[in-house]
């Protein structure tokens, strides 16, 4: 991830329109910041697209969408980013449903997943994490490693409190907010780890 150089604090409404200007690049707004986001490894991609349909088969005839990175999600006003799968049950985050042309930015995510890179690593556990938990509609969000089999889960309880719970290949993840459950080895399919 690299800070965009010819501006780097910008408003909200100048980062959409870099957006907008760029389709073919995707960056992320941090408080003002603008972050390019740079391509990851065949194992990267290959977790978040088996998270991609293993979440899209699940919630197939459900009001709930599955919107993969290329989507931006408005965490916070402050906050503009890109996780690798976003799902939204919100019809105001439906593109089918607006009337005033395509839909730019999802606003009212409730489960989001980061699949963890060497290099984006410490911001997704870090100030993605802490923004995550401050998103009003936000009910649950995983951090998958690819460097070992195993994903947290931070869950909102009540009284705005989070939980962590920490999975591994054996066991069976259960997203309560969205109302699905699937086994840990299925996010891991063709991919292989050295321990």
């Amino acid at each position: 991830m690299v800070l965009a150089r010819n501006n780097p604090k910008m408003s909200l409404q100048e980062f959409f329109q870099l957006i907008e200007s760029n389709p073919q690049t995707c960056y992320e707004y941090m408080d003002g910041y603008v972050c390019m986001i740079t391509g990851g490894t065949a194992r990267h991609a290959l977790i978040g697209s088996n998270l991609n349909r293993i979440l899209g088969n699940l919630l197939e005839g459900s009001p709930c969408l599955v919107y993969s990175s290329d989507a931006y999600v408005q965490v916070t006003e402050t906050y503009c980013v890109s996780p690798d799968v976003t799902v939204s049950c919100d019809p105001r985050d439906r593109d089918d449903l607006i009337d005033e042309g395509e839909l730019k930015v999802i606003q009212f995510p409730r489960v989001v997943i980061e699949v963890l890179s060497p290099s984006t690593e410490a911001r997704d556990r870090g100030i993605k994490s802490e923004q995550y938990q401050s998103c009003s509609t936000m009910q649950e969000f995983l951090l998958v490693d690819t460097q070992a089999p195993k994903i947290q889960l931070y869950r909102r309880t009540s009284g705005d409190l989070w939980t962590i719970q920490l999975f591994r290949p054996n066991e069976d993840i259960e997203l309560t907010s969205i109302g699905v459950q699937f086994p840990v080895t299925k996010v891991y399919e063709n991919t292989r780890f050295s321990k």
